[in-house]
């Protein structure tokens, strides 16, 4: 028998410039690629939140594309904290 894999659950909020350059669904792509669940949506002052659900390998994956970004993006800042638990069956941008 396979050993159980934690998963957890992380909420990140994204700096710089990341609003109108195609950010969230660079993130949606590649999150939907690592096979994580949860969403990625711009908040009002400008930065971008994402909550991903996954192992904790996938979600150090994803950290290190968040940093990246896509080519139009200039990533100032990562923010990275638990988040709870919440029922996501795939990845989605949110409006």
């Amino acid at each position: 028998m396979q050993p159980k894999v934690p998963i957890d659950t992380k909420r990140f909020v994204i700096r710089g410039r990341v609003q109108g350059v195609g950010y969230r669904f660079f993130v949606e792509k590649h999150a939907q690629r690592i096979g994580l669940r949860g969403y990625a949506k711009n908040l009002g002052d400008g930065t971008v939140e994402v909550v991903a659900v996954g192992t904790p390998a996938e979600l150090q994956e994803l950290e290190g594309l968040l940093r990246q970004g896509p080519r139009l993006a200039l990533v100032s800042g990562v923010e990275a904290e638990a988040a709870p638990p919440g029922e996501y069956s795939q990845f989605r941008v949110r409006v």
